[in-house]
């Protein structure tokens, strides 16, 4: 993992360090930062600080993540939301919270582990940590993913992803009321070169493209369904902070002043694609979580 450098900013100033840090990598758990900070792998000002420092406005931060082992993923029930599954593919229904795969501060409860307790046979081109993970989506967002089976599905879903003939459907609820009912963003996306932790929209950034359909407007906040056509790290949650709707509830891109929900209002509703063995064309829906849809009842 590469050193990454933080500079820290007005809205960050008198935050933990842990806290800050934990923001960088959504994977990254307070406790192992701070075991990092601790062990020397994160200095301020090129000083070793204690874990409970507090950053100032201008610190620099160095993060030397140490060198990590490939960790081996153990098998959990954790009583997964299985959608659709066969000899060669799964939808699964992730749940809000819940990581994809193992990481450092994360090697258990994700839903790696939770796929290997449900079945045996999944694709291992990802490797021990991401067998049959063919793509992802963040701790906080919930919703459908492909799983592949076998090397044959995970070759043919990853080639469709490519191609962008993938139907990815998300809902999500934004700050703020948008006039027009459908629209399309086109802006190429990358790593923030001022906030290394996030990403943005940058002019030698990867080609990125959502579309987005409004479907129900509550004065302040706007429900609107964002279709993929490009799948950049954080897309959605970029590109609506481009255009002027940060999505509520998001603790990287949101306003200061956003509800608490725990993580970002963006739920994967729909996802479609041609199975690699049949040809034939499924499509999945998953229904809004209960908290989601009780946070649209009170707006309503």
């Amino acid at each position: 993992m590469e050193e990454l450098t933080i500079h820290i900013t007005e809205e960050q100033k008198g935050e933990r360090i842990d806290k800050v840090i934990s923001a960088v990598d959504e994977e990254w758990s307070r406790s192992q930062i701070s075991n990092w900070v601790k062990d020397g792998h994160i200095k301020v000002n090129g000083e070793t600080v204690k874990p409970n420092y507090k950053v100032r406005l201008q610190d620099e931060i160095l993060i030397t993540p140490p060198l990590l082992e490939e960790l081996d993923a153990e098998p959990e029930n954790l009583d997964l939301d299985i959608v659709y599954e066969d000899e060669d593919v799964l939808v699964v229904n992730k749940p809000k919270g819940m990581v994809v795969h193992p990481a450092p501060g994360h090697a258990s409860g994700t839903l790696v582990n939770g796929l290997m307790y449900h079945c045996t046979d999944l694709s291992g081109i990802n490797g021990i940590v991401r067998p049959g993970i063919v793509h992802r989506i963040d701790k906080d967002t919930s919703g459908l993913l492909m799983v592949a089976k076998n090397d044959l599905a995970h070759t043919s879903l990853v080639d469709q992803l490519v191609e962008k003939s993938v139907t990815r459907k998300y809902l999500a609820l934004v700050h703020g009321h948008i006039a027009h009912d459908k629209g399309t963003i086109e802006a190429p996306i990358a790593r923030d070169p001022k906030e290394r932790q996030k990403m943005a929209v940058v002019d030698k950034g990867k080609h990125a493209v959502t579309h987005f359909t409004v479907l129900e407007r509550f004065g302040d906040f706007t429900l609107v369904e964002c279709r993929l056509e490009t799948g950049r790290t954080h897309q959605i949650r970029v590109h609506m902070r481009y255009i002027g709707f940060p999505l509520v509830g998001d603790p990287k891109y949101g306003p200061r002043k956003t509800m608490d929900v725990g993580g970002q209002a963006l739920h994967a509703g729909v996802i479609g694609f041609i199975h690699p063995r049949t040809k034939e064309y499924l499509e999945f829906s998953a229904p809004l979580p209960t908290e989601f849809e009780e946070l649209l009842e009170t707006l309503r």
